[in-house]
């Protein structure tokens, strides 16, 4: 406790030392990086190996109810893209505030962005109650699991106020620098949806502990009961992350004198911010769709084989994650105290910082693919499906990891354009057409092949125009 405390002050000086325009040492710079990146890289881990088991407990319950969720997964993961777009057009406002020492404008920002995204959500939750019943049918799916896939959807649809919430705040206390908080409780939501889980997908029912009968509770609700735990673990956590965000942060806690009307300047910026940003989630969280729309005719286990080893896929890249989260708070504080010339070097020491990450996982994914995705189902069809795909996509992770953390960098400047354009271009361009191309050819191999492909082209694009951006000359605030 005393060593996270004495860490927790020296990344504190270390980004007060950035804002203020002292020059740091390359090797304060890296530590600064970790110190900002380990406990996002933690908690995104933390919340897939739980989510893992999670997905192993639907595994149990079969094929079909595993690809029920599978095929409505791309679609919620459009809806949280949209969330997530909607949130960073104030949280990256708030780290350039924090860099710029504008504490007050900081604070107030939090006020307005809170209420901004709950209105937005509650319009988002209503479309996707609208379109829960039709779902499943027009993604292609076979008629003996639409129903489970719809209710599926429509209860995760009740929880995306949740989310949006939960993206904001979490957000704004990342880029202020705090990033224990929301690690810690977005890997405790994750624990408490296991456990809610187990209570809800499963019937009530009997396990022997070292010879001994044990009774456990159960509700029974299968498929509906893992869209429950989820909704009901991130009430809890969204509740607690909204107490500190507003009572306790040290830099954006509510205070007397924050409250002032929407400015036209904060408005508009924060337009500029999110609709690109919301476009993206659109082209990408849409060609998802379109993705799944194409593995859906394979049959049952290649969709669920696709589901689970996206699931696994997920252990590699969720550390480039992490160090984009990092990356974001240090450009975003950089730009705001207008240290340009500092923020460019340090995107170029994050990009290779998680390529070299990212890397090593996908040598271990490579490596431990069987493992992987046998802990997640028990049908052999699907485990041999799963381990091939896999170690496909193996080899996309160092450049994979290059477009994420760049896209992060780019978020910290607040320009969300570049991230669109490049992700429309490789995902339209490449991966739909080149993966519509092999399914019938290779069936799911072809199609993870045609992801492969896109993800190292997407790397490159974003390599490039990181080299070629002017970063002496700042965006426009």
């Amino acid at each position: 406790m005393l060593l996270n405390k004495k860490l927790h002050t020296k990344q504190k000086d270390l980004l007060a030392a950035m804002r203020e325009g002292e020059d740091l040492t390359q090797w304060q710079h890296v530590v600064l990086i970790f110190q900002l990146s380990i406990p996002a890289i933690l908690a995104q881990l933390s919340s897939i190996i739980l989510e893992y088991a999670d997905a192993s407990m639907v595994g149990r319950l079969g094929a079909g109810e595993s690809a029920s969720i599978g095929l409505v997964t791309s679609t919620t993961w459009l809806f949280g893209g949209l969330c997530s777009a909607v949130a960073q057009g104030y949280t990256i406002q708030v780290a350039h505030s924090v860099g710029g020492r504008d504490h007050r404008k900081a604070r107030i920002l939090v006020r307005h962005g809170l209420l901004a995204a709950l209105l937005f959500s509650l319009l988002l939750m209503a479309a996707g109650l609208l379109i829960s019943s039709d779902l499943p049918r027009w993604l292609g799916g076979d008629p003996a699991i639409c129903k489970d896939a719809s209710v599926y959807f429509r209860i995760l649809m009740l929880h995306v106020p949740l989310m949006q919430l939960n993206y904001m705040a979490g957000g704004m206390l990342q880029c202020s620098g705090e990033m224990r908080v929301p690690g810690f409780l977005n890997a405790l939501m994750c624990f408490l949806n296991i456990i809610l889980n187990a209570l809800l997908i499963f019937p009530s029912g009997t396990i022997r502990i070292p010879g001994l009968p044990v009774s456990l509770p159960g509700v029974g609700l299968r498929v509906a009961g893992a869209a429950w735990g989820t909704v009901l673990a991130e009430l809890i956590c969204v509740s607690i992350m909204l107490y500190y965000l507003l009572y306790r942060s040290p830099l954006l806690k509510l205070q007397n004198g924050d409250h002032e009307p929407y400015s036209r300047q904060e408005l508009k910026k924060a337009l500029r911010i999110s609709i690109p940003a919301g476009f993206e989630s659109v082209v990408t969280g849409s060609a998802y769709v379109a993705f799944t729309a194409i593995v859906a005719p394979l049959g049952m286990y290649a969709l669920a084989a696709n589901s689970f080893s996206i699931m696994a896929e997920s252990l590699c890249y969720m550390p480039g994650y992490g160090i984009a989260i990092a990356a974001t708070t240090v450009i975003g504080q950089c730009f705001g105290a207008g240290r340009t010339a500092l923020a460019r070097r340090l995107s170029w020491l994050l990009t290779v910082l998680s390529m070299f990450v990212m890397s090593c996982s996908g040598f271990l994914m490579y490596m431990f693919a069987p493992q992987m995705i046998g802990l997640l189902s028990p049908v052999p069809e699907v485990r041999a499906l799963g381990t091939m795909v896999l170690r496909i996509e193996a080899f996309a992770e160092p450049l994979y990891a290059a477009s994420i953390v760049i896209s992060g960098i780019f978020r910290g400047y607040g320009d969300t354009l570049v991230s669109s354009i490049l992700n429309l271009i490789s995902m339209w361009a490449v991966r739909i057409p080149l993966a519509a191309f092999l399914a019938g050819r290779s069936g799911l191999m072809g199609v993870w092949t045609a992801m492969c492909i896109e993800l190292c082209v997407r790397g490159i694009l974003f390599i490039v125009r990181l080299s070629t951006r002017d970063g002496s000359r700042p965006l426009k605030k």
